[in-house]
């Protein structure tokens, strides 16, 4: 696969910075990169008049013009394949799934075409789109609207798959997937969108971090907490209460899902010896269970405890007075840390 090329026109802009929710961050990078390439265009169901049912499209319908911010009729496998012929023309299509659990009807399309095109043509045909996913629970919805797919797409060869846990990454990470010359599934964290406690100052003039690359978050040396989504919030509010009682935790953003970058993890568990790997997907075959194998692996003589995961279960997603049961929160990991460290 083609390394991703990162745009420098924003590094090349007078600075600005702006303090901005996740929603806006994703809004503000798609409006960038439309006004930096042409070929670039969104698509999804009322993504136009509309502006989403988040309203990360919010106006740019109004400003783009129709024929680059299209509404398309309630067909996940329709949009999908229609974005496939743009993309070998030559554009590059953002293709909105209206809820973490409609993209199923698209399955087939992006398995077997998206996944696949640039390899079944021995590389002559590229196929740089992108598919933002609202992923993951929290809002009060039943199946089909607070899911967590990431592990079926994170499996299939030929898609690049990455997810942002604040408004900085979702800024730049979404111009970044844009430029990508491959496929790439962006899952965003949706019961963040529009939250005030994550709203942070974006600037817009830095270099940003590689789009295929973990960050640690906050430095630790009892154990380290890994997340990608919306777990990154529980697992920096847990470092921040187990800190409380002298206990220090490393969290770490996983960011890129496909393909893993698991070099800052192996170094932090080599300094504290523990891993709880926390995600909201069930357990079963998850991403989970791959970062706890490769942990095993590579960590082997420094790891004084068992890899523990703290996960969504394994069940269809919950009524919504059961959501809170379901969801990891600060208790769960926690307790998971308290487990680590008893070992």
């Amino acid at each position: 696969m083609a390394a991703p090329v990162i745009s420098r026109a924003a590094e090349q802009s007078p600075s600005a910075t702006q303090k901005l929710t996740i929603g806006k961050a994703l809004n503000l990078g798609l409006r960038t990169a439309m006004e930096n390439d042409p070929k670039v265009i969104v698509m999804g169901e009322d993504v136009g008049k509309l502006g989403g049912v988040f309203r990360i499209t919010d106006g740019l319908q109004k400003d783009f013009g129709e024929h680059r911010v299209l509404d398309t009729p309630l067909a996940e496998s329709g949009i999908i394949g229609t974005a496939v012929g743009l993309a070998i023309r030559g554009y590059r299509p953002v293709c909105e799934i209206q809820f973490d659990g409609f993209i199923f009807p698209g399955f087939d399309q992006i398995v077997s075409q998206v996944a696949k095109v640039h390899f079944r043509s021995e590389g002559r045909l590229r196929m740089p789109m992108v598919i933002r996913v609202p992923f993951g629970g929290g809002i009060g919805a039943v199946e089909h609207h607070s899911e967590s797919p990431e592990s079926y797409f994170a499996h299939t060869a030929g898609l690049r798959v990455v997810s942002c846990s604040n408004a900085v990454d979702a800024y730049w990470m979404l111009q970044q997937a844009i430029q990508c010359e491959d496929p790439v599934l962006f899952f965003e964290p949706k019961r963040y969108y529009h939250s005030g406690a994550l709203r942070a100052e974006v600037d817009t003039a830095v270099t940003p971090a590689p789009l295929f690359s973990s960050q640690v978050l906050r430095t630790g040396n009892s154990a380290t907490l890994v997340a990608y989504g919306p777990s990154v919030k529980v697992c920096l509010d847990a470092a921040a209460a187990a800190e409380e009682d002298g206990t220090s935790l490393e969290v770490i953003d996983l960011r890129t899902l496909s393909p893993l970058d698991l070099g800052p993890v192996f170094e932090s568990v080599r300094k504290t010896g523990r891993l709880i790997a926390v995600s909201e997907a069930p357990a079963n075959s998850s991403l989970t269970s791959e970062i706890a194998m490769r942990v095993q692996q590579e960590c082997f003589y420094s790891l004084e405890a068992p890899v523990l995961r703290v996960t969504g279960f394994d069940t269809p997603y919950p009524p919504t007075k059961l959501e809170e049961h379901f969801l990891p929160d600060l208790d769960r990991v926690l307790h998971a840390v308290d487990r680590a460290l008893a070992w």
